[in-house]
């Protein structure tokens, strides 16, 4: 997935006629703390809530605001992990992106951001999750696979977690099949280290009430 795919059109940018008042009732309004400027299409730059309220002067055209934001956006073509560390490193509410010209395209927003992870960990699929721990240097994606596939299952995501200050991670699969009994006893079988599991059928409607309630949310 790149950027271009997860473009919003809910969100305006702003032009450096409009004031402060105004890109702050915009945020109000759009839920962010971040605003794109444009000159016609030309991408200028981005505003910040706290660019406004420290120049206090609320009716000055944004074009006058100094702004604190270094090169807060990203190119169409760049994949949405490059998206996810740059919005986490400048603290952003929503990423501009551009084209090879540094015309604005659209922007990327928080909600857009985490409908795609809904999407890609398989949140509204039914199924069991198994967490396994194991040090760095002993993963084996293809034997995990070959244990799980071993047991007409299969992997519906996979990701893994390095643990902070430690040589050890955890990998959490979701599967297609909410009886993993099997699977977990093959995995001890293994010596695979099980951190945890998660298999009830009332934990499986309480995961797909969680998602319908956060997919609900974002549509607001």
């Amino acid at each position: 997935m790149i950027a271009r795919d997860l473009i919003s059109d809910t969100i305006m940018p702003l032009q450096t006629s409009d004031t402060g008042i105004t890109a702050l009732n915009w945020m109000e309004e759009f839920k962010v703390s971040h605003l794109p400027i444009v000159n016609n299409a030309d991408f200028l730059g981005m505003i910040s809530e706290k660019d406004i309220y420290e120049l206090n002067n609320y009716d000055e055209p944004l074009g006058n605001h100094p702004l604190s934001l270094k090169s807060p956006y990203v190119n169409e073509g760049q994949h949405v992990y490059d998206i996810i560390r740059q919005v986490y490193e400048q603290k952003l509410t929503l990423i501009p992106v551009v084209d090879s010209s540094n015309r604005y395209l659209g922007s990327i927003t928080l909600q857009c951001l985490t409908k795609y992870f809904a999407r890609l960990a398989a949140v509204d699929n039914p199924g069991g999750i198994i967490v396994l721990e194991m040090g760095i240097r002993d993963f084996q994606l293809s034997e995990i696979a070959r244990i799980i596939e071993s047991n007409d299952t299969l992997i519906l995501s996979l990701y893994v977690m390095t643990l902070p200050d430690s040589t050890k991670m955890e990998v959490t699969i979701k599967v297609n099949r909410m009886d993993i009994g099997p699977l977990l006893a093959t995995f001890n079988r293994y010596n695979y280290t099980i951190k945890a599991s998660f298999f009830e059928k009332d934990y499986d409607q309480t995961l797909q009430d969680r998602y319908d309630s956060l997919m609900k949310f974002l549509d607001i």
